[in-house]
């Protein structure tokens, strides 16, 4: 069972980076912008103009402002007729591209044929202030146009010059030299820092009870009626009646994802099926979910009974539309505020509170990541005969995503950006992932292009010590149809701070999940089910964002599809679980060598030790869990110092075939020829018959256990009911330490007194009848 480690090249690495430009104290920094490395950028900000000359007897102008400072150049947006402007915007440029000593802001006149020079002010950039928050905001001057001569012209510009850093609060709005190729306002709105919430999720949950006084078209036939439900995108249905009247009842839940703004009403309608594809409407109501009671315990809320129209009719509040006759319908509706809706899998979720805000407990500490950059990232697209990456992080952790600027063109792009969020439970994930911009130009309208993945991470808050910051360099894996492939490496800062230490050990006491999951559990496939819808919604919110976080960055970051079949994956596990068991195995066969007296010296000693905890059995449960705390002692001294990450040979990603790594990759429902598909469904049949054999074996092994006492073997039952009466009398006169020492004995007895027969009780097991005889 012992695998070999993954190649060196997909391994975890740990660095040193100068993070916030200070020193390390003992595992904590000195500064407070402190995981990640200083950049230092100049910036200008351009707030208006005033006194502009005009070119024409109006006076007027189209003014605009050009900031320059070597081969960057930035714009601001014009004003047409107008010789009192104001921008308000605030330009970037990065120190490590400067390339001259002097800064040049120009105002210039839009012209359709040459823009005209209206005038500039100069700055000699060793003569820039330096600010570094939390220092306030520069205070902006008016300064004079100069002409291309240096004279003083009509006109002055307010402006702001400074040198700062990435921790400047006007570096995530401020147009950046990184970006100088990126063009229109859509482009420059795909590329800057956001932070993203996730909307408040909710289970709907509508308990169907009965209708009454439904009036079917056909008189003379027993109505089949059910319920059909439908909210945004979802639709579920009940079970036809069973009671065929005008009056059915049902009594079934049906559940729900909604999203707060509740946008879209509940939409009921009472259906009859009148033929095996037609069905007829017998009435229908929508019921807004702003008026819905909201549930936090297990307490059954009032039922309430619900007009149904041929038309659709809304009920406000208390409002009710007076009718002459009409069908109803009796129903329960809630809003469950004591389940948190799952969008993530349970393995790796990074948030378990329950969704009423009401039912939250305090805050235990505050996870702290810096994304610093990335190394040797691959080429993801080409543009003008050349390969290029334009890269951005997304990092999620609970309600709260976070997404980076985009870098341009950059195999090696730097970031250096630093996010905090609050921890409620340290059994949790966060989850951070390298991207692809492929809507720098505006998009593709026609929603072709798609943000490819580079690569992800994941790092398990439990696996962290308390105030340690880990730097460590994390290879981006990404599994292709051809085989695992590295992407590139990212370096990331985290700490985790505990606030009360005693708060996070008692959250392991608590349940994982909160107790409305345990008191009325939800199936496995409602869960399944829920889940998607879930993240249905959740990509469908953030794409709907400005700039928006797309679709398929939202399904990567949620693992949305790893439920599919998978042969690797499969593989995988049944390895996992080999690797549990070898424990016992190991124990088993260590065991099989003292009975067999392999070493003597070692058999003698357990025979003592038996000897004695047979004599003494109040010592049996302390030596075992002594024993557990010397082995727990011994492996701290090899606790892994590293956060785990994504293991190729774990996940069989580097020893898969080709085909089974295509299996993996194919839609749903697939879309391979149809001998490939014969292929892989034959292969499917030969490892789930071998599957078969294991689990009839295992039921067969059951069935002879119970047929001891089932006279089905009327010889077999009468000799197991004989030997039972004869050990309960034997049990009963001989003392319990003495039938476990002769137990023992026998069993560690010396391979001279063994034979290698099979012994008598597995003989009269093996013999024992088993319902395989039935079976067809």
């Amino acid at each position: 069972m012992m695998q070999k480690p993954p190649p060196e090249d997909f391994l975890l690495k740990e660095t040193n980076p100068h993070l916030g430009g200070g020193k390390v104290t003992g595992d904590k920094l000195a500064s407070t912008y402190d995981l990640v490395e200083q950049m230092y950028y100049l910036y200008v900000r351009v707030v208006k103009a005033k006194d502009l000359p005009g070119k024409d007897v109006t006076g007027s102008c189209d003014p605009y402002v050009e900031v320059k400072l070597g081969n960057y150049k930035g714009t601001t947006r014009h004003f047409e007729k107008k010789s009192n402007p104001e921008w308000n915007q605030v330009f970037a440029f990065s120190k490590d591209r400067i390339q001259a000593s002097v800064l040049e802001v120009t105002v210039k006149d839009k012209d359709f044929v040459k823009d005209d020079f209206m005038g500039r002010v100069l700055f000699d950039l060793n003569e820039v202030p330096r600010r570094v928050p939390p220092d306030s905001p520069l205070a902006p001057q008016w300064y004079r146009l100069d002409d291309r001569k240096g004279d003083k012209v009509k006109g002055e510009l307010m402006l702001a010059v400074w040198m700062g850093t990435q921790a400047d609060e006007a570096f995530p709005e401020a147009w950046n030299s990184d970006a100088a190729t990126v063009s229109g306002a859509d482009g420059l709105a795909n590329i800057r820092s956001k932070v993203y919430l996730s909307p408040k999720l909710w289970y709907l949950r509508v308990n169907i009870i009965e209708a009454q006084d439904l009036q079917p078209t056909d008189k003379g036939r027993y109505p089949e009626v059910f319920v059909k439900a439908i909210l945004g995108n979802q639709a579920l249905r009940t079970r036809i009646s069973q009671s065929r009247t005008i009056n059915p009842m049902w009594n079934e839940d049906l559940m729900f994802v909604a999203a707060e703004p509740f946008e879209e009403p509940l939409i009921l309608s009472v259906e009859d099926r009148v033929a095996p594809n037609k069905d007829e409407v017998l009435g229908r109501c929508a019921i807004p979910l702003q008026y819905i009671d909201r549930r936090l315990d297990h307490r059954a809320v009032n039922t309430r009974w619900f007009n149904l129209e041929k038309h659709v009719v809304v009920v406000e509040g208390e409002k009710k539309k007076e009718i002459k006759f009409s069908s109803r319908i009796h129903m329960r509706i809630c809003l469950e505020g004591g389940y948190h809706v799952l969008d993530e899998s349970t393995h790796y979720s990074s948030d378990l509170r329950p969704t009423a805000k009401q039912l939250w407990k305090n805050s235990i500490g505050v996870l702290e990541l810096g994304i610093l950059n990335a190394q040797g990232l691959m080429p993801m697209k080409t543009k003008d005969g050349r390969g290029t990456t334009d890269a951005y992080c997304v990092a999620k952790y609970g309600q709260k995503w976070i997404r980076t600027r985009t870098i341009i063109d950059s195999f090696i792009p730097k970031w250096n950006e630093q996010y905090t969020w609050e921890v409620f439970d340290p059994c949790t994930v966060i989850t951070i992932g390298v991207f692809d911009n492929c809507h720098l130009h505006g998009g593709d309208k026609g929603g072709g292009s798609k943000d490819a993945r580079i690569g992800k991470v994941r790092i398990r808050l439990s696996t962290l010590e308390t105030d340690r910051v880990y730097t460590h360099s994390y290879p981006l894996l990404v599994l292709h149809p051809n085989g695992v492939k590295k992407m590139g490496e990212i370096h990331l800062a985290v700490r985790f701070t505990c606030s009360s230490l005693l708060n996070m050990l008692h959250m392991y006491s608590h349940p994982l999940l909160p107790k409305m999951h345990y008191i009325h559990p939800l199936t496995v496939s409602q869960l399944d089910s829920l889940r998607h819808q879930a993240t249905q919604i959740v990509s469908m919110r953030l794409s709907r964002a400005e700039p928006p976080l797309r679709k398929e960055v939202v399904e990567y970051m949620l693992d949305v599809g790893s439920h599919m079949w998978s042969m690797r994956r499969s593989k995988a596990n049944f390895f996992r679980i080999m690797g549990v068991f070898s424990g016992l195995i190991a124990v088993g066969k260590w065991f099989d060598q003292i009975c067999n007296w392999r070493n003597p010296i070692t058999t003698v000693l357990i025979h003592i030790l038996f000897i004695i905890l047979v004599m003494y059995p109040e010592l049996i449960l302390p030596t075992i869990f002594l024993y557990l705390f010397l082995i727990g002692v011994w492996h701290y001294r090899w606790r892994p110092r590293h956060p785990p990450h994504m293991d190729t040979r774990l996940s069989h990603a580097d020893s898969s075939h080709p085909d089974e790594l295509d299996e993996e990759f194919d839609t749903f429902p697939t879309s391979r020829p149809a001998d490939i598909v014969r292929m892989r469904y034959d292969r499917l049949r030969s490892i789930a018959g071998r599957i078969q054999t294991v689990v009839g074996d295992l039921a067969t092994q059951g069935e002879r256990l119970q047929s001891l006492l089932s006279w089905r073997d009327p010889r077999a039952s009468a000799l197991f009911v004989i030997f039972c009466l004869v050990s309960a009398i034997v049990l009963y006169v001989t003392p319990f330490q003495v039938v476990a020492l002769l137990s023992g004995i026998y069993v560690l007895r010396h391979p001279r007194f063994r034979y290698k027969l099979p012994s008598v009780p597995l003989n009269f097991f093996r013999r024992l009848p088993a319902r395989t005889d039935c079976m067809l």
